[in-house]
This record gives C-alpha cells, structure tokens and sequence, in this order.
C-alpha cells in the first residue's frame, strides 16, 4: 500500500495541470459537500471531512489555501484556551 502511494505521490506533478485541477476540485468538492451534510446528520464526521476537502482544494486552488490557514488558526487558539483553563 505505500509503495502505491508513493507512486502516486511522485507522479502527481507530472499530470497535466487541468487534469489535475479537475480532479482536486471534484474530490475536495465532494468532501466538503459529505462534511456539510455530516454538520446536520450525526453519523457522518462533518469537520473532519471538510478539513480533508479544504486541505486537498489548498493543493491548487489559493482560496482554499487561505481559508485552511484560517482554520489552523482559529483551531490553534481555541485549543491553546481550552489547555489554559484546566
């Protein structure tokens, strides 16, 4: 299995930019829909799934790239406040 995924790893640059644009954007996409939905329906992991989504559309698009720092930030803060009180 890692070998697979070095391979893919390695091999991911070489694809031509719009077929790797069109894939980002259509699994992101998806993952990000998936984790919408899991943020109403309690069986789905709804922030997990859009932290995934945002992280692969921060692979090539740089909206996403922002919005994920964003999040790391806003993250870190508030698990830096919950430490401090206990």
């Amino acid at each position: 299995m890692r070998t697979r995924w070095l391979w893919v790893k390695q091999n991911w640059k070489r694809l031509p930019h719009p077929i790797r644009w069109v894939v980002v954007a259509t699994v992101g996409g998806a993952l990000v829909i998936v984790g919408l939905t899991g943020l109403v329906l309690p069986v789905i992991p709804g922030i997990p799934l859009m932290l995934a989504g945002f992280a692969l559309l921060a692979s090539e698009f740089a909206w996403a790239e922002v919005l994920l720092n964003r999040t790391k930030h806003h993250v870190t803060r508030a698990v830096n406040k919950v430490r401090k009180k206990k």
